[in-house]
């Protein structure tokens, strides 16, 4: 929106105001650079493939949100039939929030007295549920929730072979399942389970056979707690690369599946061997422009390190096999071309495919929807940078 009153400094200019990356109708050549660019035909299709997966197999579908801040994909994931959605941090919650988004799962242990406070507000908004692997965290969280009146279902968290948060033990997730119910605020509503590195495991076989293992461990908890009269009517956990495994075992009641909506190049590098296969589904799209032609051999493009991250690879150039993204630097992208091929000419427009895509989607204030080639919409990244 343009803004033609108010004056710069006293110099009689109009305030200058950064306008989007792109407007609907644009088409995709004439999109701002860097853009992080979705091709919603496809996007779609795979909404739908997994939504009717999960539909078949009788579980629940909360799509994690951490992988694209972004409240639109998680109503066209609602639309379809998901039961909410799951976020990482207290704040990354509230754009959701905002935007009507009615249950949703910080899938994560929430600590001090700040991020307790703002726990319990979003908890009279909506249906918050939480993750807890510590009793004296149980005891703040109650005191947080019971001072605004407000109630949230607590989910203990276990460890199923990641090694990261979550309890050790059946007999400890029991003890903290006593301590959830006997304290006002809070209910105990059952288990998380989440193996995040096996989602990554190239082989098939060896995904399937680690996703049974970690299964187990999640069985073996929810029969403890059964034993002892806690009923678990959630066990969640899963993702992109588990999905068919975790589903149809009559364990999880719920999956938390993220990037399957996007895909990106480490999820690519996968092997799709069953009947989930979002492996060659790579929709999500860095647009950069060809800023220097400084060689024959040699291209840099405007995208960086302050657009795309690097921990699992450098991105890739889509359907350019003579084009190589060798170096990634502040703001600059530095592609090698194949001896004896054409480079591109300035001003260009090449695709990359992030090689992953939560973090990328957190240096992008706009999502770019694009159906045809054509600018449909251009959708706020509403939660990047809500870490706390």
């Amino acid at each position: 929106m343009e803004n033609t009153d108010i004056d710069i400094q006293g110099t009689g200019l109009p305030a200058l105001i950064l306008p989007p990356p792109a407007k609907p109708g644009m088409a995709l050549a004439d999109v701002d650079t860097p853009a992080l660019v979705l091709d919603l035909d496809i996007f779609e299709r795979n909404l739908r493939t997994l939504q009717d997966w999960a539909r078949r197999h009788d579980i629940a579908l909360r799509p994690h949100a951490k992988a694209h801040k972004c409240p639109e994909v998680s109503l066209r994931q609602i639309a379809l039939g998901a039961r909410g959605v799951c976020v990482q941090k207290v704040s990354e919650a509230l754009p959701f929030v905002a935007a009507g988004i009615a249950d949703i799962h910080i899938s994560n242990e929430v600590v001090g007295d700040a991020k307790l406070a703002l726990l319990a507000q979003l908890a009279r908004r909506a249906r918050i549920s939480v993750c807890v692997d510590n009793a004296a965290n149980v005891a703040a969280l109650s005191r947080a929730v019971a001072a605004l009146d407000a109630r949230v279902d607590v989910l203990v968290e276990i460890d199923v072979g990641q090694g990261r948060c979550g309890v050790a033990s059946p007999t400890a997730a029991l003890e903290l399942a006593r301590r959830v119910e006997s304290l006002p605020g809070l209910r105990f509503a059952g288990i998380q389970a989440y193996h995040g590195s096996l989602q990554h495991r190239r082989g098939h076989a060896e995904r399937a056979q680690a996703c049974l293992e970690s299964a187990a461990r999640a069985q073996q908890c929810a029969d403890v707690l059964h034993e002892h009269g806690y009923a678990c009517p959630i066990i969640t956990g899963g993702g992109t690369g588990s999905a068919e495994f975790d589903g149809p075992g009559d364990v999880y009641t719920e999956l938390q599946a993220g990037s399957y909506a996007f895909m990106d190049g480490d999820y690519g590098a996968n092997e799709w061997a069953g009947e989930l296969k979002f492996g060659n589904s790579l929709f999500l799209f860095l647009l950069g422009t060809v800023m220097s032609v400084p060689t024959a051999d040699r291209v840099v493009l405007d995208v960086g390190l302050k657009s795309t991250t690097v921990e699992c690879g450098l991105p890739k150039v889509h359907e350019r096999d003579n084009l190589l993204y060798v170096a990634a630097n502040d703001e600059h992208g530095i592609v090698r071309v194949a001896a004896g091929t054409a480079a591109p000419v300035l001003g260009e427009k090449l695709r990359l495919v992030p090689s992953h895509v939560d973090p990328t989607f957190n240096l992008h204030s706009d999502l770019v929807a694009v159906r045809g080639g054509v600018v449909e919409g251009v959708w706020p990244i509403a939660a990047r940078g809500l870490s706390r």
